[in-house]
């Protein structure tokens, strides 16, 4: 699979890890040749199972992605529509491909991300920020409008009701701790440490069963609406989806041949042994 012919980022692949740099002058916006590339990037993504994470970072040292471009909504009609009329946004819709991408994604930022450009990390599995670097904000009520790429939608869902309100009808910056702290991102890491703990946490990902990846991702994505009776019943299909394409069954065999389950040096090593086993295919 080749990752060329993009004009917004560059791609580099590297051990099932897809690296993502946007670079974009001068400021990363988040226009339509953006999303006509992550168009691009998710189908290729999507057909390629050697590639398990991807990595979305940025060559720019202050910007990660910039808010969406106003040329997306200067054609936008005055007038108000029924709920029948409503179409999805480009932008909603390339940003929901994203999330829905069969591999762990994770959102890597070192630079402003507002606005879009928040909803894009939001729309990412992962999120991790360098502190002293990293600012975070939704304007778009200042201007009239409203977050319309699943920063209102998405917030919700990550943050509870309340905060979200308080992150998209404040409308002003916040860092990388108090974003760890309300919940849009999974850690503030110092700016020396954010690279080395995202390498790593992509590298260990890497190392399992692709299928399995996107299983357990669907399955996550899926519960979060529904029932919990729904949502267990979801967890018994996706099992059944990855044990039918990953060498699971041959590593159950395998360790209960060799009492492996019962052997309390392995309990005091799960992390090393779950790394051996991938030699079991």
């Amino acid at each position: 699979m080749k990752y060329e012919g993009f004009t917004t980022f560059r791609v580099k692949i590297d051990g099932g890890i897809c690296t993502v740099t946007f670079d974009y002058p001068p400021v990363n916006v988040q226009g339509l040749p953006m999303l006509a590339d992550l168009s691009m990037l998710a189908q290729k993504l999507e057909a390629d199972n050697s590639v398990k994470v991807v990595v979305f970072d940025s060559a720019n040292p202050d910007i990660w992605v910039c808010h969406a471009d106003t040329e997306f909504l200067k054609d936008m009609s005055g007038k108000a529509v029924s709920r029948e009329e409503a179409q999805l946004l480009d932008l909603q819709a390339v940003l929901g491909r994203i999330s829905r991408l069969p591999q762990a994604t994770i959102a890597k930022i070192e630079g402003f991300a507002r606005g879009g450009g928040h909803e894009f990390a939001l729309a990412c599995d992962m999120r991790f920020a360098a502190r002293g670097k990293a600012k975070f904000m939704q304007m778009e009520v200042g201007m009239g409008i409203l977050p319309c790429g699943g920063g209102a939608s998405r917030m919700a869902r990550q943050v509870g009701l309340g905060r979200a309100l308080e992150i998209v009808l404040g409308a002003r910056d916040f860092d990388a701790d108090e974003a760890e702290r309300v919940g849009t991102i999974n850690r503030a890491l110092d700016p020396d440490e954010i690279g080395p703990y995202v390498d790593a946490l992509a590298k260990r990902i890497a190392l399992w069963p692709s299928e399995s990846i996107n299983a357990t991702k669907q399955c996550v994505i899926e519960s979060i609406d529904v029932p919990i009776a729904q949502a267990l019943k979801g967890e018994a299909y996706w099992l059944y989806q990855a044990t039918s394409q990953t060498p699971a069954l041959r590593r159950f065999k395998k360790a209960d041949e060799d009492r492996a389950q019962f052997d309390m040096g392995n309990q005091r090593t799960w992390p090393d042994m779950l790394v051996k086993i991938q030699g079991i295919n």
